[in-house]
């Protein structure tokens, strides 16, 4: 049993790897994406925004796909769906069908990304922080490992296309890992046929919203513009680059040990007002002396491992319900990555209004900062009251 439930870690933890490449490696590639397509740094954004954008559209129906087809079917469905538009989205020749071809890609990151918390509930409900690092882990490695090659598998290959083409590879042989791993998993307890409605009602749930909605703003907003910010500053493509998937990459050991700490010492406030702080101090120094670029990116990256683990959890610590969890995770998922997915676009827009990304950047640290004063509001005791209550409105 414990030995199942190891391979199921892995199992999750290596799908997770394929959730975050197709956006996030995306950042590097921007500059020359832009020339190659003649296209403006608002519509490059697209290739950020939509993705987020389908994350939230397709995290509410998330439970009734996994409850129709089960985790193993679902699960692999998902990664093979980012993989075969992410192929052909990177052969195709025209801006805008590479741009209509990222929706497919945004739909398998969507299912599978609300799925997760879902999983973690119904198979690792006594860790629920812990397992939620495993595959927070996978996404953040994903990201830092896809940031770190764009470049040189573009300047190796054929260019952008090339780089998207390799990340579509690795989803496919991922999926395989994913059906191998699973093929032996204990089933868990048979899901409800009519998961819960979102619970549209509850404070608790748009307080969630609104800190993970914000947290998208600044990390994806972040992860899209912060390369071209330091182009503008005189930074090589390749060295700007590098700010991104340090970023990532810093992220990685604190996304794993802050699990395991929240579980057993603090509370999840402490964690996240904390890492909130380390964010807005990350993008004033941005802002204010910018040439300890790779400073920010490490302390930034620290504040993101910190959080976006924590605040993935936070379903899973209100509820005790599988089928509730998903309808507040599918709530706070839908909602956040929803309206969060337009944050590149939209800074992308003021960098072009504006002329510079100071003002684009001065934005996000404002975000940054009001993130951190609404996680003060998630009281051990509010937490601790959750959802348990709630009922059918």
């Amino acid at each position: 049993m414990k030995t199942r439930r190891v391979a199921l870690l892995v199992a999750l933890f290596a799908s997770a790897l394929s959730l975050r490449p197709q956006v996030i490696g995306i950042g590097p590639l921007l500059p020359e994406i832009q020339d190659d397509l003649g296209i403006s740094h608002a519509a490059a954004g697209l290739l950020a925004t939509i993705p987020v954008l389908c994350m939230g559209l397709f995290a509410p129906p998330a439970a009734r796909v996994l409850a129709r087809l089960g985790s193993r079917s679902a699960i692999a469905v998902c990664l093979l769906v980012i993989a075969a538009f992410g192929i052909a989205r990177a052969l195709v020749p025209p801006a805008v069908l590479v741009i209509l071809l990222t929706f497919g890609v945004g739909v398998g990151m969507g299912l599978l990304g609300a799925m997760m918390p879902i999983a973690v509930k119904e198979r690792f409900a006594h860790r629920p922080a812990f397992a939620t690092g495993v595959y927070a882990l996978g996404i953040n490695i994903g990201a830092g490992v896809s940031a770190a090659t764009a470049v040189p598998i573009a300047d190796a290959t054929f260019g952008w296309r090339g780089a998207l083409l390799a990340f579509s590879g690795a989803t496919v042989v991922l999926a395989g890992v994913w059906l191998v791993l699973s093929r032996r998993e204990v089933r868990p307890p048979r899901a409800a046929a009519r998961p819960p409605p979102l619970p549209w009602r509850s404070g608790l749930a748009w307080l969630f919203v609104t800190i993970f909605l914000l947290m998208a703003v600044m990390y994806y907003g972040v992860n899209a513009w912060l390369p071209d910010t330091y182009v503008e500053h005189g930074w090589s493509k390749a060295r700007a680059a590098w700010l991104v998937a340090i970023l990532n990459l810093t992220a990685l050991p604190c996304t794993i040990a802050f699990s395991w700490l929240a579980d057993k010492v603090g509370s999840r406030r402490f964690y996240l007002v904390g890492g909130g702080a380390l964010g807005s101090i990350a993008l004033l120094g941005i802002l204010l002396w910018p040439d300890a670029g790779f400073l920010w990116a490490v302390i930034f990256g620290i504040s993101a491992g910190v959080m976006f683990p924590l605040v993935m959890t936070l379903p899973l610590d209100v509820a005790d319900d599988p089928g509730l969890v998903g309808a507040v995770a599918g709530m706070m998922l839908g909602v956040g990555y929803g309206l969060g997915a337009f944050s590149p676009l939209v800074l992308g827009a003021i960098r072009d209004a504006s002329g510079s990304f100071q003002a684009a950047m001065w934005a996000v640290a404002a975000v940054t900062i009001t993130v951190s004063f609404l996680c003060l509001a998630l009281t051990p005791a509010r937490l601790d009251r959750g959802l348990r209550s709630y009922a059918a409105t």
